[in-house]
């Protein structure tokens, strides 16, 4: 049986196991799980330190942080993460969301008109939450999301049911191919699998917990962003854009490909951290 312990005392013992494996994040992470277990704000746990936690909160508490020792990702372990702004739900069998993704939805939105009846696809979407994000901010826009994984489509689909998102549509796929062959968009955006083989990056942070399918892609890491950009010119109106985030070492060799198979205006753009991360190219007018 557990002893009976505060909200503080538990707070204190999880920064003490968390610190090797958080760092300066120690304390944060341990606040999410608390608050994750015991359904309260982090306000809460500050306005009440003293309160006494039951032997199955501490039992359920201590577990978590026991897995998260051993590097499985706070995501993953509270099965929630925040992007853009909206509250997403996560699984090990899609990635999980990250800030540099949401300088993609940035752009994808400069490029979309506000009041825009514009037709999007994103591939590959995952928890859904480039599709999502752009779909809150963009109501009168139908967004088309795709992903090869039934898995992830359900966690997408459940997102959107959750965030009362009506605009979308899911359909399942590698690519374009889960587009209808007939069908047409103004912008197609995707973050794909864009990390090399044997990359030792891929034994790092959370990497080793994601799914290796959605992170992977050939001996250069390129080989989805090249099927996307011979794909997607068949199914972008004229003047059509694709959007791609890639790696920050990337930029280069991804416009070269826009540029071999016939994207005008290509540019990269950079993350919130000045690293190369998005580049675009758009079909002839």
């Amino acid at each position: 049986m557990a002893e009976s312990l505060t909200i503080q005392q538990l707070l204190v013992e999880s920064c003490q196991h968390l610190n090797q494996v958080a760092g300066d994040n120690a304390r944060l992470e341990s606040e999410i799980l608390l608050t994750h277990v015991l359904q309260v704000s982090r306000t809460h746990l500050i306005a009440w330190p003293e309160k006494q936690l039951s032997d199955k909160q501490v039992i359920q508490i201590r577990q978590l942080v026991a897995r998260r020792r051993q590097g499985e990702p706070i995501a993953y372990l509270t099965g929630t993460r925040e992007f853009w702004s909206l509250a997403l739900a996560v699984t090990p069998d899609t990635l999980i969301p990250r800030a540099d993704t949401e300088c993609l939805v940035e752009r994808a939105l400069a490029l979309i008109p506000e009041q825009s009846k514009a037709k999007i696809a994103d591939l590959g979407t995952g928890s859904g939450a480039i599709a999502l994000a752009i779909a809150h901010e963009r109501r009168g826009c139908q967004i088309t999301a795709t992903d090869h994984s039934a898995a992830s489509l359900a966690v997408a689909r459940s997102n959107a049911e959750q965030l009362q998102l009506t605009n979308l549509q899911f359909l399942q796929g590698n690519w374009c191919q889960a587009l209808p062959p007939q069908a047409t968009y103004d912008l197609i955006a995707s973050n794909p699998p864009y990390i090399a083989e044997n990359d030792p990056h891929l034994q790092q942070g959370d990497l080793p917990f994601e799914p290796i399918g959605a992170l992977i892609s050939g001996p250069d890491g390129l080989d989805d962003i090249r099927l996307i950009a011979s794909e997607a010119k068949t199914h972008l109106n004229p003047g059509g854009g694709l959007l791609l985030e890639h790696g920050a070492e990337q930029g280069p060799t991804v416009r070269e490909i826009l540029q071999q198979q016939g994207y005008q205006h290509i540019q990269t753009l950079q993350d919130w951290e000045q690293r190369d991360r998005l580049t675009e190219g758009f079909t002839h007018l």
